[in-house]
C-alpha cells in the first residue's frame, strides 16, 4: 500500500477522476474533464458570469476594511454576506490567526462588515485544505445575501464520449453531486449539445423541467441555461458547474456558486482570463516550475522524482514508497520537452535541501529520450550534481540516449525498468 505521503500527492490529481467515476456509475458515457491549472478566485468567476448575463448576487470586492464598509453601504441589501477570498475550500469553518472564526459571515449591519473585514484582510485563514499556517487573505467579497427556497445542480462540460458538450443537471443541489450520483442516479439528467447548433430552446426548457422549475421560473431557468452555455463557449471552458443553481422566495433563478475549468490550450485567445490566474497561494517552487512549463508538487521525502506525465509521476512515487523510500516531490516534464527544461528541472530539484537522490523515469512516446539524456548530462556538469542520480529511460531514441549517458563519464546509475530504478534510488539514500 502506498504511504500517506504519496496518497497526499495523488489527492489533487485523483480527486476529480474519482468524482468522474462516480458520475459514470449512473451515466456510463459521461466523462468529466481533468483538473486544469488555472486558478480563479470566487469573485473573478462571478464577474465572468455577470459579464455574460448570468444572474448572480450583487457584490463588490474590497482589499481594506474601510473599502468593505463602503461596499456594504453601497449594496443597500437587507442582509450581507462577507467572504474571504482564497482558493482553498472549507472557508466557512476556517480560523484566522487574528482569532476570528469563519471565513464566511452573515450580517444585516454594514458596520459589522467593516469590523469583520478588519480581522480578515492581512491575516492568514487556515482551513482543512490550506497549509497548517493558513493562507493570507488579501481581498474579501461583500455580496447581498439572498434566501434560497430550492437548490438544484447544473453543469456544462466537454464529454469525450459524445465528442462535444453535454448538460448535466439534478433537482437535488447544494450537496456533492457525486453523492447524488451514487445514491440516487435517477436524479441525474444528461442532455447532449450539438456544438454547431448550440442549446436549443426545447433542450433548455426540458432541462429546466427536469430540475424541477415550474411556471414562470421554468422559462427563467431555461434562459439562464442558455446564457451559461454562451459563457461556456465564449471563454473556452471545459466545465462550468453551478451548485447551487437555485431559486429565491421572490421568484428569481440565481447562480449562487460556480466552478469554472478552462482549456489551457486556449490561453493564446483568452489572455485576459489567464492573466487573472492567482498564483499567490502556490508554493514558490510551483510558480518557478510553471515558468518553464513544468508541473511540480512538493512532498516530504528525500527522493526527487523527475518524470513525463502525471500518471507516471504517481506510479513512480508509489513504487518508491513500496520499496521503503519517500518521494520528495514529483516533477512532470509533460510532452514537448526541450533540453533547457531538463536543465531547469534539475536546478529546481537540487535547490531542495531535502533531496538526497534523484530518480529520472521517462517513457518516451512523443518525448525524445536523447533530448532528455543531453539535458541530464548538461545539468550534471553545470550544476555539479552532488546527489546520486538514477535514470530509467524507455521509448523513442532510447539507444542513442543510453549511449550519451554511458559515454558522459558522469556517475549516473542506469536502471532497466521502473522497479529496478526505485530499488537503486532507495538503496543510494540508505547507503549514504
Amino acid at each position: 500500500m502506498a504511504s500517506p505521503l504519496v496518497a497526499q500527492a495523488g489527492t489533487a490529481l485523483r480527486g476529480l477522476a474519482r468524482r468522474s467515476a462516480l458520475l459514470r456509475g449512473s451515466l456510463p458515457d459521461v466523462q468529466l474533464t481533468p483538473k486544469r491549472w488555472l486558478n480563479l478566485q470566487e469573485y473573478q468567476s462571478k464577474k465572468l458570469m455577470a459579464d455574460h448575463g448570468v444572474a448572480v448576487q450583487r457584490f463588490f470586492v474590497a482589499d481594506s476594511a474601510n473599502d468593505a464598509l463602503e461596499a456594504a453601504k453601497r449594496l443597500k441589501a437587507t442582509e450581507i454576506v462577507l467572504k474571504a477570498q482564497i482558493l482553498a475550500g472549507g472557508r466557512g469553518k476556517g480560523v484566522f490567526n487574528s482569532g476570528l472564526k469563519g471565513g464566511v459571515h452573515l450580517t444585516k449591519d454594514p458596520k459589522v462588515v467593516g469590523q469583520l473585514a478588519e480581522q480578515m484582510i492581512g491575516y492568514n485563514l487556515a482551513t482543512k485544505q490550506t497549509p497548517k499556517d493558513g493562507v493570507k487573505v488579501k481581498k474579501v467579497m461583500v455580496a447581498e445575501a439572498l434566501d434560497i427556497s430550492r437548490e438544484t445542480y447544473f453543469a456544462i462540460l466537454m464529454d469525450r464520449a459524445c465528442n462535444g458538450p453535454v448538460m448535466v443537471g439534478s433537482p437535488q443541489g447544494g450537496v456533492d453531486i457525486e453523492e447524488v450520483a451514487a445514491s440516487s442516479p435517477e436524479l441525474i439528467f444528461k442532455e447532449e449539445i450539438d456544438i454547431f447548433e448550440g442549446v436549443k430552446d426545447n433542450q433548455a426548457l426540458q432541462m429546466a423541467e427536469n430540475l424541477g422549475f415550474k411556471g414562470p421560473l421554468q422559462q427563467q431557468a431555461a434562459d439562464q441555461i442558455k446564457k451559461l452555455y454562451n459563457l461556456f463557449l465564449k471563454i473556452d471552458a471545459t466545465q462550468v458547474e453551478v451548485n447551487p443553481f437555485g431559486e429565491t422566495p421572490e421568484g428569481q433563478v440565481v447562480c449562487f456558486d460556480a466552478k469554472i475549468n478552462f482549456d489551457d490550450n486556449a490561453e493564446f485567445r483568452q489572455k485576459e482570463i489567464f492573466a487573472m490566474d492567482d498564483k499567490s497561494e502556490n508554493e514558490p517552487m510551483e510558480n518557478e516550475a510553471a515558468k518553464y512549463d513544468l508541473k511540480y508538487i512538493g512532498l516530504d521525502g528525500n527522493i526527487a522524482c523527475f518524470v513525463n506525465g502525471a500518471g507516471l509521476a504517481m506510479a513512480t512515487c508509489d513504487i518508491i514508497s513500496l520499496n521503503g523510500g519517500k518521494p520528495a516531490n514529483f516533477l512532470d516534464l509533460g510532452g514537448g520537452v526541450k533540453e533547457a527544461q531538463v536543465y531547469q528541472a534539475f536546478k529546481l530539484l537540487t535547490a531542495d535541501p531535502k533531496v538526497e537522490a534523484i530518480l529520472v523515469n521517462i517513457f518516451g512516446g512523443i518525448v525524445n529520450c536523447a533530448i532528455i539524456a543531453n539535458g541530464i548530462t548538461k545539468a550534471c556538469r553545470e550544476l555539479e550534481l552532488k546527489v546520486p542520480l538514477v535514470v530509467r529511460l524507455e521509448g523513442t531514441n532510447v539507444h542513442e540516449a543510453q549511449r550519451i549517458l554511458n559515454e558522459s563519464g558522469l556517475p549516473i546509475t542506469s536502471a532497466r525498468d521502473l522497479e529496478d530504478a526505485a530499488k537503486k534510488a532507495v538503496a543510494s539514500v540508505e547507503n549514504k
